[in-house]
């Protein structure tokens, strides 16, 4: 018997089961993959990740890696560019792009060290319920063997197509067409900084990541995933020359380091957050086009918010964790609410007027340039570009 089960050992639920043990839980860590296995990512971990690393005592696992640390970032758009940083959060300015194969072994091995039990290769097929149809466990094959285990809270961190969402019923609160399809591969020798690229129908991104290499990454519109698909290198390389010439002159000559990826699968949606005995964390729950890569930072803050509501009542009174999912279900709605909104506005890749003459302004004033990165990362929220200052230059 555990106090808490969680399905999936990526940057959700790696950190939700690190949280859960370091609080006092007994907790049991599945994952269908391989420990040290590579998914699509964007890798970015913007500032409130960051911190929240720090908080964990990580960050230096994650500097050691050889990630270089972000504290610059390049953003082009029409006649526009703006450079700077990010005011940061407690005191950390810098954003990270380690690769997953890093990242993700990092935070398991974090939680084993905490003192969770992690499986790998172990494939979950069904939840148990009580009489009552709550949820108190799951089902599964390991190491070739059928096997069920129990706990008062079963939590799905398996992903955008989670099969404990799909085995809850988790009904979708909120739920937007696909808006851009993705491609991208690695560079070596490429950039220093972080550098972003928009232009209408196209967005093209260059992070620096492990290995002295820079991930580069390019944005079409969804309608055109078919076309882009039918030869993506070519779709790949001419996007990047037309979004982002100079970028793309660097490139000429080079060979990236690593076959080319996408997904043409980027979907937008809120799901029913938690129920009796079960919640969802990271994109099992919510997930949003990559292309403002807030999906990790997103994740780490409701690893933090749900273990801080369900301490106490784990084990206890039922009406109690109840009443605790509930509040982690409103808040996770509340807060990562305004991120989705501006992340459909930006994945619509069609920078309008108005938005152009707000960004003229910024780009002319270090202070507006720092809150806008801010934006950016998801530390503040558009209304918090609206100052005076910036209203004079308007």
């Amino acid at each position: 018997m555990y106090d808490a089960i969680v399905v999936g050992a990526r940057c959700a639920g790696a950190s939700t089961a690190l949280l859960l043990t370091r609080a006092g839980h007994r907790v049991l860590l599945v994952d269908k993959g391989t420990y040290g296995s590579d998914t699509l990512s964007t890798h970015l971990i913007h500032q409130p990740g960051v911190a929240a690393l720090g908080r964990w005592g990580l960050l230096d696992q994650v500097r050691a890696s050889g990630c270089p640390p972000l504290t610059h970032t390049r953003y082009e758009v029409a006649d526009i560019r703006i450079e700077g940083g990010a005011r940061g959060v407690d005191g950390h300015h810098e954003g990270f792009a380690p690769r997953r194969r890093v990242l993700d072994p990092l935070l398991i091995d974090a939680a084993v060290a905490a003192g969770a039990e992690y499986r790998e290769r172990c494939r979950v097929t069904g939840l148990l319920r009580d009489e009552a149809g709550r949820v108190v466990g799951i089902e599964g094959t390991y190491g070739g063997l059928a096997f069920t285990e129990r706990a008062p809270l079963v939590i799905g961190a398996d992903g955008m197509r989670s099969a404990v969402a799909d085995a809850v019923g988790a009904p979708y609160t909120a739920h937007d067409d696909r808006l851009t399809c993705a491609y991208y591969t690695y560079w070596p020798d490429v950039t220093g900084c972080l550098e972003l690229y928009e232009r209408h129908g196209g967005w093209v991104a260059a992070v620096p990541t492990n290995d002295d290499a820079t991930l580069v990454l390019a944005y079409f519109p969804q309608e055109r995933f078919d076309e882009v698909r039918a030869d993506a290198r070519l779709a790949y390389q001419e996007q990047i020359r037309s979004t982002a010439p100079a970028l793309s002159d660097r490139l000429r000559g080079s060979e990236p380091v690593e076959r080319l990826r996408g997904t043409g699968d980027q979907q937008n949606f809120f799901r029913q957050a938690a129920g009796p005995g079960w919640a969802l964390v990271g994109d099992s729950g919510h997930h949003k086009d990559s292309i403002t890569a807030r999906g990790i930072s997103d994740a780490f803050w409701q690893s933090e918010t749900l273990v801080r509501e369900v301490q106490g009542t784990l084990g206890g009174d039922p009406a109690q964790l109840d009443a605790a999912l509930a509040r982690f279900a409103e808040e996770r709605d509340r807060h990562l609410t305004p991120g989705y909104e501006a992340t459909l506005g930006v994945a619509r890749l069609d920078p309008h007027e108005q938005r152009l003459s707000l960004l003229r302004a910024v780009q002319s004033d270090p202070e507006l340039t720092a809150i806008y990165f801010d934006m950016v990362a998801g530390i503040a929220s558009a209304g918090a570009l609206y100052t005076p200052r910036l209203l004079a230059l308007l």
